[in-house]
């Protein structure tokens, strides 16, 4: 007979990503209570005894973002179970990938971002610098290159979940039309490489993706419709088609 001597907690965490300014961004909160107080962490929570995972992701990204689960792209990213990675104790955290499109990105914010059932005050952690009053109940879009330069800018080990995040997204945009979901539901051409070019932190070809995308079966449709060409010439706007695997795959520059 095996006898369980230690309980783990489990944990949910979401890393939302839209772009903003031509950036990827990440959702990020200002954690409010020890340990890490102050520093920015990932929006996540405490599993409750009734729900699944998937149950739990959907739950902590509305109560965190109000942002409806049917409205994103939700995918879960990795498990977490190092013994160090909360100072509290052993806490299991299952991670998860969100996609928003950029002009979709509607947030309540305020304290509904805070830590939602992590109310320990623990004192043995490592707090982060004190900050304004009305600092400490935002939560923010970061441009993610932002945090992923500082080792020591979230709590936990929420660097290491977002850095894998970031891979995550990177690789889909090669073999998948998830980059569309960065977009409105109609989009040119030219929209969908800013996407691209955010995601990979990188300048495309503007021609060269161009023919790439379009000739990819069924990747993107033209809908009949163009821009208004205020600013330039009139652009053609498309919707995603029916692919869901691209081949072949756009390669991210060298």
């Amino acid at each position: 007979m095996v006898t369980v001597e230690h309980n783990a907690a489990v944990a949910v965490e979401l890393v939302v990503f839209t772009v903003l300014d031509e950036q990827l961004a990440v959702l990020a909160a200002v954690r409010q209570v020890m340990p890490f107080r102050n520093r920015l962490e990932l929006p996540g929570g405490f599993l409750l005894p009734d729900e699944d995972l998937p149950e739990a992701a959907e739950r902590e990204l509305w109560e965190k973002t109000r942002i409806e689960s049917a409205r994103v792209y939700l995918e879960q990213l990795g498990t977490y179970a190092s013994a160090d990675r909360d100072p509290r104790g052993r806490v299991v955290t299952v991670a998860y990938l969100a996609l928003v499109p950029g002009m979709s990105a509607d947030l309540t914010g305020g304290s509904a971002l805070t830590e939602g059932g992590r109310t320990h005050e623990q004192d043995d952690g490592e707090d982060g610098p004190e900050l304004p009053e009305e600092r400490a109940a935002e939560a923010e879009w970061v441009p993610a290159d932002e945090l992923l330069d500082d080792p020591d800018s979230l709590a936990f080990n929420h660097h290491r979940i977002l850095g894998d995040g970031v891979e995550r997204v990177r690789a889909r945009l090669e073999y998948s039309s998830l980059g569309t979901l960065f977009c409105a539901d109609e989009f040119t051409i030219g929209d969908l490489r800013k996407v691209y070019e955010a995601v990979w932190d990188t300048t495309i070809d503007p021609r060269n993706f161009h023919r790439k995308v379009s000739g990819t079966a069924d990747f993107v449709v033209e809908t009949g419709r163009v821009t208004s060409g205020e600013g330039g010439r009139p652009a053609r706007l498309y919707r995603l088609g029916d692919v869901t695997v691209l081949n072949p795959p756009l390669r991210r520059p060298a």
